[in-house]
Order: C-alpha cells, then structure tokens, then sequence
C-alpha cells in the first residue's frame, strides 16, 4: 500500500506539472512564432491558437486540474510516506506520539519539496525558457482537457465573475483585456519620461505613426524625383547611377507618367553593344497603382503580397501625384534605410 502511494505521488506529480507547464505556456508563447506554423498546415500550432485565443477557458481548466491534483498528493501520498518514516525512526526509542508527530512533519516538508520544486517551478521555469514549443506541445492535451469538462469549468468561472460582480468589479476576458493603440502609445510615453524605457532610435513612436499614416504621407511627389525617360539606353541608367547614386529609376513617358522602373542590376548583364539602345522592355519593372488615401499598412501588405517594391499613387480624379517605395515605408517603422550604392 506504502508503494502505491509513492507511485500516485509521481503520477499526481507529473500530472501537476502537466497544468502549470500548460498554463504559463499558454499565456507566454509567442503568436507571432505560432501562426506560420498554423498556416503551414500544422494541427497542433492551430490547437494552440485557438488555446490562446481562449486563455479564460484554459487557465480555469489549468487551475481546476492543479488543484484536484495538489489535494490528492497530500491526501493520498503524505500518510505512505508518513507510515514510511515511521518504520525507521522507530529505532530510535523514541515514544510513539513523538515518532508520529516527526513523521508527520518531516512528510510534509517531502511533499512540499517535491510538489514545489517538481510539481510547480521546474515546469513553470521550463515553459518561459522554451514557451512557443512548450504550447505546441501541450495545448493540444489541454484543449481535450478542457473540451471534456467544460460544463465544470463554464459553471466555475460563472460563480467566479457573479462573486466578482457582487463586490462591483465588472469581470473581463482575453477578448476585451487588451490595450488600445491609445493606450500603449501613454505607456510608452510614460516609461520613456521615467527613463524606464528607451527608445533612441524612434522604432517604437515610429510604429505608433505607422498606423495613422496614408499613402500620401509617405511617397514622394513627381517634382522630388530623379527619372530617366522610357525609352533610356543603359549607358543613360549608369551614368545616373554614377551622378546620383540611386540604384532604382522612375521611368517617365513624353505626358510625364511614370510607367515602370529599373533597377541597376536590370541592365548589368547586358552585353557592351546593347548599352547604347533603349532598355529591352521585358528588362523593365511594372508599377502598381496605389490610391493616396489608402493606408501605409493596407500598401506594405499589397506591395508584399505583389512582391513589387515601387507604386505610383494617385488622386481621386485619377491624377498620378507620386511614387511610392517600399524602402521609405520601412523607414516609418524602422528610420532612415541608405541605398547600397547612394553617395553618403
């Protein structure tokens, strides 16, 4: 019987550590690492997903099992151990009240030892250290979990948040817990002026202006531009190249709209004798069109999604009013990003 006990105490042990691992999994994994995953067709970062976008469920699923198991391990596995140390401390001539009372207490130091220590900060540690393989690993068990005995968990939570309302506190979930764009925007503002937090290269306040930004905000109008017409010779592309040190070129039609661009290495590989005649037109990049009202986020995922890096904008009447590159919506987020071959 003694033995048994031991062997449900490595059981409830791991089964313990199976909801903390779980739990701080689930709410330290990266989505970031996860959704490429999901995407790629994998189930179990889909499962895990779907465990973050439910943390509410999970966590009381996670807390409903470390507590069922914490009180069987001291129910069922303190008096083995217990009955245990009695054996050899009664060697010692000691009373038997007195051997009971060290037994007693030395077995529960045991216990909380290994329920801490094995039970609760060893899993606990190992799913900060490695939390996106962590969940991967175990949301799926723990979405079952949680599925099976939801009406449990459901009904737990509900007296939770009604003993919560009764003391005027309004109870929030994962999906109405977040912070606005407002709202990190005053915390970092307010950690930088404390000198908590630093944010010298601007990365942070820029990616708070990205998303208020418009097309119109970022490209650069006709008048700012270096062109070459659309019939330019390579050589007229390397000399520009020389003088400027731009390596891309808007190419500008007789009506002065832009209809494509080159790129240095469009031309490099051409032979000496063609350097003199226009740029063959399958060597010439194509422009997207980008409406200037449109979001600087909407047209870095459409520029992405077109694998193209130049678009021309225009107007609501139509009108071309600039031309817009990749690498200066980068510099939104990220500052300034030097052309590899821009004279300094």
């Amino acid at each position: 019987m003694d033995v048994w006990g031991i062997v449900w105490l490595g059981v409830l042990l791991i089964v313990n550590a199976f909801f903390v691992a779980a739990e701080f999994a689930v709410i330290s994994a990266r989505r970031s690492q996860i959704e490429p995953r999901a995407l790629a067709g994998s189930r179990s970062a889909k499962t895990a997903l779907w465990a973050m976008e439910h943390a509410t469920l999970m966590l009381a699923a996670c807390q409903l099992g470390i507590t069922i198991a914490s009180l069987l391990i001291l129910n069922v596995s303190e008096p083995a151990i217990h009955h245990l140390l009695e054996i050899p401390l009664a060697l010692t001539g000691l009373s038997e009240e007195l051997i009971g009372t060290i037994a007693f207490i030395l077995a529960l130091i045991i216990v909380s030892f290994l329920h801490v220590v094995l039970g609760e900060m060893v899993p606990k540690n190992l799913s900060f250290s490695v939390p996106d393989r962590a969940v991967l690993i175990l949301a799926p068990p723990l979405v079952f979990i949680a599925t099976v005995f939801r009406p449990i968990i459901v009904t737990l939570n509900a007296a939770a948040n009604g003993i919560l309302r009764l003391f005027g506190v309004t109870p929030k979930n994962e999906a109405n817990s977040v912070f606005t764009l407002d709202e990190v925007a005053t915390i970092v503002a307010q950690s930088t002026r404390e000198g908590v937090l630093t944010d010298a290269g601007g990365t942070l306040n820029g990616a708070f202006e990205f998303t208020s930004k418009k097309v119109k905000d970022v490209a650069i109008p006709m008048s700012g531009l270096v062109t070459l017409p659309e019939d330019a010779a390579p050589a007229d592309l390397e000399k520009a190249v020389a003088q400027r040190g731009f390596s891309r070129y808007i190419l500008l039609n007789e009506a002065g709209e832009p209809t494509g661009y080159l790129h240095l290495k469009d031309v490099i590989d051409l032979e000496e004798s063609e350097f003199l005649e226009p740029v063959p037109p399958k060597r010439i990049r194509q422009l997207i069109s980008m409406y200037d009202e449109t979001d600087i986020e909407d047209a870095l995922a459409t520029m992405r999604r077109s694998g193209v890096h130049v678009a021309h904008s225009f107007d609501a009447n139509g009108e071309t009013t600039g031309v817009l590159f990749l690498e200066d919506i980068i510099e939104v987020l990220v500052g300034e990003v030097q052309d590899a071959t821009r004279r300094r």
